[in-house]
């Protein structure tokens, strides 16, 4: 073989053995960078679910589907960017791309998600509230279109377990808490109206001093929010009450974000969000479980209401519902009785039947 054809044949399979390579770098996965954030820490359980679940769905399913792309999360959590009055604005104008919107705090602007505030006792479990939005969010035009109207998509549910009360005083019946000061922020408040009892102002931060102080004698909220801010220390009396599991809001994205984004990033994204619905479920439920037995061997003290001592409280109730009702009109009457069915559905007959009369 002479030297020009062993050159050129040193040419050839050198090119040849290097194809493979290539055809390895052309596929070589597109970096999507995705600014995710929120107004409170990761040990939220709300943020939670974004960075324990939303965020390593989306990296596994890219990677199942054939790791065409991957993503860069820019975290932004524990009020880095914005505040917690903030978190509808932040994600509809882009601040982040997917961010956690507490629509608790948007009355005016996305009244309707707030529903299970203004019916309270009538379902205690978790997972049954997310699975109940999740499917309503996706049916019912007026509460889907109330995400879209702010530019967002909707990809997952966030939920409260069991809103009960923490006091530093036996409450054994609603009787008991007439002339008692009661931590209930905001719509919260409307759970005492009718007992006697004074709603103060405040939120998880604030409790503990409240009550140290004796702004409050106790407060309205829930077991994996008040375990980890050590309330119980300073209200050792837990009324098992069952105002219940609370939509609080959702996980959503930005739709101009979503919008530019590669078709399959998008898809598993909202798959990643139905996926993150239930495993936030499930965490909540083994959270609150976990919160209640370390606030038991601190010297927590369960008081248990009855089915019967709840209904009471419900029944003493003004009818809380209909000013929400008459401000949103026939949305809000949509909204009531879908979510009433879908309770119905799954055999939960609430406290108190809000839909009566509507």
């Amino acid at each position: 073989m002479t030297a020009t054809t062993r050159r050129s044949f040193i040419a050839a399979t050198g090119g040849a053995l290097a194809l493979p390579f290539l055809a390895r770098r052309a596929r070589a996965a597109e970096a999507i960078d995705i600014q995710i954030g929120s107004s409170h820490p990761t040990t939220n359980i709300w943020v939670y679910a974004m960075q324990n679940a939303l965020q390593p769905e989306v990296d596994r399913i890219l990677a199942e589907k054939g790791g065409n792309y991957t993503i860069n999360w820019h975290e932004n959590y524990g009020g880095t960017l914005y505040k917690f009055s903030d978190t509808r604005a932040a994600v509809r104008d882009g601040i982040v791309d997917i961010g956690m919107v507490g629509t608790l705090w948007e009355a005016s602007a996305m009244p309707l998600q707030n529903i299970t505030y203004y019916t309270p006792f009538a379902n205690n479990d978790p997972l049954t509230v997310i699975e109940i939005f999740d499917e309503l969010t996706a049916t019912l035009p007026d509460l889907k279109d109330s995400w879209t109207a702010q530019n967002m998509l909707h990809l997952s549910s966030l939920i409260t377990d069991s809103y009960d009360i923490y006091a530093n005083f036996p409450i054994n019946s609603v009787a008991d808490v007439a002339n008692r000061r009661l931590s209930a922020p905001g719509t919260s408040a409307n759970w005492l109206a009718g007992t006697g009892a004074t709603p103060v102002d405040g939120a998880l931060t604030t409790y503990y001093t409240d009550i140290q102080t004796g702004v409050s004698e106790g407060t309205l909220s829930f077991a994996s929010g008040i375990q980890p801010t050590r309330t119980y220390e300073v209200a050792p009396m837990l009324a098992r009450v069952g105002f219940g599991s609370m939509y609080f809001g959702g996980i959503a994205a930005n739709l101009d974000f979503m919008a530019r984004l590669p078709p399959e990033v998008a898809d598993a994204i909202v798959e990643a969000g139905r996926l993150t619905s239930a495993a936030h479920g499930a965490y909540v439920t083994k959270r609150s479980t976990q919160a209640i037995t370390e606030m038991q061997a601190a010297g927590l003290e369960i008081i248990e209401f009855d089915v019967a001592k709840k209904a009471e409280w419900a029944a003493k109730l003004p009818n809380i519902v209909e000013p929400w009702l008459s401000a949103n009109g026939e949305a809000a009457k949509t909204v009531l009785h879908a979510y009433f069915d879908a309770l119905a559905a799954r055999g939960i007959t609430p406290a108190r039947d809000w839909t009566k009369g509507v």
